[in-house]
């Protein structure tokens, strides 16, 4: 089968990483495969003569319209025929739906429209919180309208097939009526190389190290790392990894450095940039590895401390480390939410930003504001007399931390009372790492995607109809999924 994969540029990140293991995992199976880009920074993390560059297909420039969808068809057309030696067989596009490119988006249902079999990989909704991309796309594909919208992104036929990379997306899709056998399940694939992690020097327990490897996005809820660190016991470090690149984010991020500096807080930043070894070698030389994030899409932090024979500790996302506790991938270690005394912070200044920032959230989806899903809101925070702390947004989580970290009384009132409590047993961690290696490694990431592939081969033509564009945006816009730090 002739395969072209698709994405606007490989950029270090996410989904550059899933291309280049697709590309590597299929390289001498019955799959010919080209990759097809707008951007390549770094030829050498792929496999000689497998990229090749279709001019319009990167994010248009500040100011630029961009291309028509036509002619980008056209460009994507000739290109992967001159790659291929042929027509591809398969159009294996990811994160179509993004509006990063509307020229692309256009041209997947362009294309869907004449019959080409596809295989549309969402990595990131719009409708996730995403609004400025969710307003793009409505305002240049949907005319306006959330269902006209919807059938553009997510054209629904016999040729037309999704991948997601985890169960809460595939429900989701189905939910709003995309058939469940055209919406296949492929999580990523994992592999951190042959390091040998039980082979490595024991991290020292009287200075115990924590490191949160994340670029440290508003989501990855950096307030939460910051607050273990004010009541950590002495000698204790903390450490993150890489700093975020958007002003937004970067605007947070730069008052977390400057509070940490302030309170004298335990935390290096940036290790992941300035620490000589490479990241897995980085892991390995934690005590334990930490995530407070509210929000993830894989959630490859929850899978990659096992590999190098770290614990994890932190918060738990159900949602998302459902799918590994299927597999029964034990992450004892993590906590539902991180619960204080409500009377910590002014409950009636929580309710009101909570009013506003939902309100705020709902109206760029074009949703009218109602004073019971506010209230749903609100109470998801809550549980007793507690208040989950990751609910809080920047200036709340502060002034807590600020408190704590100056009143040892206070501190027995945190539940969970401990970020690390007893470590797992050497049998849980390489239970753990076999099992990831088993279910996300290279040689079942190739098994999945050669029968996907066939799958989609096999598929015949059909007639375009919709999804429900609203129920999509009611489950990814649901009160209890609402954070401050997501707004």
């Amino acid at each position: 089968m002739r395969i072209a994969i698709v994405h606007y540029h490989l950029r270090p990140g996410g989904v550059t990483r899933v291309i280049q293991h697709a590309v590597s995992t299929l390289r001498g199976s019955r799959c010919q495969v080209a990759v097809l880009t707008g951007y390549l920074p770094d030829a050498e993390s792929f496999i000689p003569g497998a990229v090749h560059i279709a001019p319009g297909l990167d994010y248009p420039q500040s100011g630029t319209s961009g291309q028509t969808s036509s002619l980008l068809i056209d460009t994507l057309e000739a290109t992967a025929r001159k790659a291929l030696g042929g027509p591809p067989d398969i159009w294996h596009f990811h994160n179509h739906t993004l509006g990063k490119n509307i020229a692309l988006s256009q041209a997947v249902y362009q294309m869907a429209l004449r019959g080409q079999k596809l295989l549309l990989q969402i990595h990131d909704f719009p409708e996730d919180g995403r609004p400025a991309n969710y307003h793009t796309l409505i305002e240049n594909i949907g005319e306006g309208n959330p269902a006209l919208l919807a059938a553009r992104l997510y054209p629904r036929a016999n040729h037309v097939h999704y991948a997601t990379i985890n169960s809460r997306d595939r429900a989701f899709l189905c939910q709003a009526g995309m058939p469940e056998s055209h919406v296949h399940l492929l999580p990523n694939a994992i592999d951190l190389g042959h390091i040998k992690a039980m082979q490595t020097t024991p991290p020292n327990e009287s200075e115990r190290l924590f490191v949160y490897p994340t670029r440290a996005l508003r989501r990855k809820n950096l307030g939460e790392f910051l607050f273990w660190s004010a009541i950590a016991r002495q000698g204790d470090r903390f450490a993150t990894t890489l700093a975020p690149t958007s002003s937004a984010d970067r605007s947070s991020y730069l008052q977390w450095v400057a509070l940490a500096r302030r309170l004298k807080l335990p935390v290096t930043f940036e290790i992941g940039r300035t620490s000589p070894l490479p990241f897995p070698a980085l892991l390995a030389s934690a005590t334990a590895i930490t995530t407070t994030s509210v929000a993830e899409g894989f959630g490859l932090a929850f899978l990659e401390p096992w590999l190098v024979g770290r614990p994890l500790t932190g918060r738990d996302l159900p949602e998302i480390t459902g799918d590994f506790k299927t597999h029964l991938i034990r992450l004892d270690g993590l906590y539902r939410r991180l619960l204080i005394p409500r009377d910590w912070i002014n409950l009636d200044t929580f309710r009101h930003k909570i009013k506003v920032g939902y309100a705020r959230w709902l109206s760029a989806y074009m949703r009218p504001e109602t004073k019971q899903a506010a209230e749903l809101a609100f109470k998801a925070a809550l549980q007793g007399d507690r208040i989950d702390f990751g609910h809080l947004d920047e200036a709340l989580q502060q002034s807590v931390i600020r408190r704590l970290k100056s009143s040892t009384v206070m501190r027995s009132e945190i539940r969970p009372a401990r970020l690390f409590g007893a470590a797992p047993s050497k049998s849980v961690i390489i239970r753990n790492c076999d099992a990831i290696r088993r279910i996300y490694g290279p040689a079942q990431y190739r098994h999945q995607l050669e029968r996907l592939y066939t799958r989609v081969g096999e598929s015949g033509s059909g007639k375009l109809a919709a999804i429900s564009g609203e129920v999509l945006l009611d489950r990814f816009l649901a009160p209890d999924r609402f954070y401050l730090l997501r707004t």
